[in-house]
């Protein structure tokens, strides 16, 4: 008995890279595909941009840095500013009214 012959397949081409997203939802605005991450990687800068409320924020960027880092970044340092904003703020009484400063009884002999 013989072997059964196999089929010829051709060899696949390279898988085509699908292109990353370059425009992401607004933290602040809340606005689907209004921020857009601009790379010049011969400067090394990075620069995010909201068009809708005019958000932006500007980083390092290197030869391997995606516009997806960029946007990355820009959440953990708005969450890091939110949170130095809030440890920042003295805590308030539990009433709403402001407390009283201590009176100064004043001797005029």
């Amino acid at each position: 008995m013989g072997k059964r012959k196999k089929s010829s397949r051709k060899p696949a081409g390279p898988r085509r890279k699908e292109p990353l997203e370059t425009n992401f939802t607004c933290l602040f605005c809340h606005h689907d595909k209004s921020v857009s991450v601009r790379i010049d990687r011969k400067e090394g800068v990075a620069q995010l941009f909201c068009k809708v409320c005019d958000q932006r924020y500007q980083s390092k960027a290197n030869h391997l840095t995606e516009p997806i880092d960029i946007y990355s970044e820009w959440i953990d340092a708005a969450d890091a500013a939110e949170r130095e904003a809030s440890s920042s703020r003295r805590p308030m009484a539990s009433s709403s009214r402001p407390a009283r400063a201590p009176s100064v009884d004043s001797d005029d002999d």
